[in-house]
């Protein structure tokens, strides 16, 4: 054991013992409150004899022997039930005392119930029970066992000892609520403290582990991580030229304009609930199935979907990094293939993943590093999920590496419904010219505004020509 542990421990073992010394000033209180009730009563209503002074010696040797015990009880970690028989042989012996001694209904009274409410509130309702059961064991056994007669009324000397007593209980025990109500404050501030750093935390954390890893773990759903055989859509995009491209800029301008990128695909990833699998530098790969699947051609749609979309906004992102004077535009390579992948963790006890693993996956990958500038390429098999909705160009047939089959590949136009009369996506680039018009995302004020700019663009250029 190092040095450094030693002082924590020595620290942390003395709180017990003081915890357990507020715990035991109730019954210390009580059997000394009872003790100097006996006192004043053997000496003014019985004398002091020695059978009497005996008794009395017994007695306050049991309170403290039981106050002892009980401490020790505590610092060895012993929980209630462990000595909820010590506070019965308490009440038991107490009445037994007041009996002996005493034998007046009203102080009887009183101490019963100050017994039951130190039970009721260390022990529940099982443990008054029981030491409300003890008590009246306790007294009517020394009655009947000593044939005593009991008063109703105490004398002017009992009555003010009694009151001292009860005061002195009564404080002892208020300060010792106190103190508990304080250390339960204390901790509840502590217990917030680390909740929110908790949470921070798990926020932070959140942003580098998958959304399926971490619901699963949140949730304590481990179990719905386990490898199993499903039919997904796999998405893999890259930047083309990024490596050639990135020793041209500034490390702080290449970080700024690559998290832009990606903190845009991602939000089109999580609209279309494509789950991001990882990112590998300017690559992206989603899986489109793994968890809260619409069935196999809606997922492929929606994969199809996220990657039109993407291709649209990295046109928007060309137009911002080019008045920013970056000249060269950049342009997103995609491809999509469908099929049966092996979903689940691999890895080792120390380190997991959660990926999808299969030759459909690698085909997705091949995909995207033959697709052109621009350009999604998917397979045959997603093409045969969406070539109802999505219009696609048939672009033969490549040779993939890894496959010793030439592999059927489809381009990716658009959706079939933006191709006619109701088409609301129109975009165009040429040398001193270049257009992106979405009508679904204009606002209908500024329609007016659009439409005055668009004719004085068009009377300028029929000028010109």
């Amino acid at each position: 054991m190092s040095e450094a542990t030693k002082p924590a421990q020595r620290k942390s073992s003395k709180a017990p013992a003081d915890i357990s010394l507020r715990k035991n000033a109730n019954r210390a209180v009580l059997g000394l409150t009872i003790w100097c009730l006996s006192l004043v009563m053997l000496t003014s209503a019985q004398g002091s004899t020695l059978i009497n002074n005996l008794v009395s010696v017994a007695f306050l040797l049991y309170v403290c022997g039981s106050a002892i015990w009980l401490r020790i009880a505590k610092l060895r970690g012993y929980q209630y039930p462990k000595y909820r028989h010590v506070t019965t042989a308490d009440a038991l012996v107490y009445s037994a005392a007041l009996a002996y001694f005493c034998a007046c209904y009203s102080c009887l009274a009183l101490v019963f119930s100050i017994v039951l409410l130190h039970a009721s509130l260390n022990g529940g309702v099982r443990q008054t029970i029981a030491d409300a059961a003890a008590f009246y064991i306790g007294a009517a056994g020394m009655t009947l066992l000593l044939d005593k007669s009991w008063q109703l009324q105490m004398s002017t000397t009992q009555s003010g000892i009694l009151f001292v007593g009860l005061l002195i209980y009564l404080i002892m025990y208020g300060l010792d609520i106190h103190g508990k109500v304080k250390q339960l404050n204390s901790q509840n501030k502590k217990l917030h403290k680390d909740v929110l750093l908790h949470k921070l935390r798990g926020y932070k954390l959140s942003r580098y582990v998958s959304p399926t890893v971490w619901n699963a773990l949140n949730k304590g759903r481990e179990s719905t991580l386990k490898t199993e055989r499903k039919r997904v859509s796999v998405f893999f995009s890259d930047i083309a030229g990024f490596s050639a491209f990135s020793e041209e800029l500034e490390a702080e301008t290449l970080t700024e304009l690559l998290n832009t990128y990606l903190t845009e695909m991602v939000k089109i990833a999580a609209a279309h609930r494509g789950t991001i699998d990882k990112f590998m530098g300017d690559g992206l790969m989603v899986i489109f199935g793994d968890t809260n699947s619409d069935g196999m051609k809606s997922d492929c749609l929606r994969c199809v979907a996220m990657a039109i979309d993407m291709r649209k906004k990295m046109r928007e992102l060309e137009t911002k990094w080019f008045n920013q004077g970056i000249k060269k535009p950049l342009k997103i390579r995609m491809g999509i293939n469908s099929g049966f992948c092996t979903v689940g963790t691999f890895g080792t006890s120390e380190y997991m993943d959660y990926t999808v693993l299969g030759t459909h996956v690698n085909l997705a990958s091949r995909l995207e590093s033959a697709a052109d500038s621009g350009e999604i390429l998917i397979s045959h098999e997603t093409w045969s999920l969406v070539k109802d909705i999505v219009m696609c160009r048939d672009r033969g047939e490549i040779q993939a590496k890894g496959f010793t089959h030439p592999i059927k590949v489809y381009q990716v136009i658009d959706f079939r419904k933006e191709m006619g009369k109701n088409q609301s996506y129109f975009e165009d680039h040429t040398s001193g010219f270049s257009i992106h018009l979405d009508l679904e995302r204009i606002k209908n004020y500024d329609r007016p505004r659009i439409i005055s700019n668009l004719e004085k663009l068009v009377e300028k250029v029929r000028d010109k020509i």
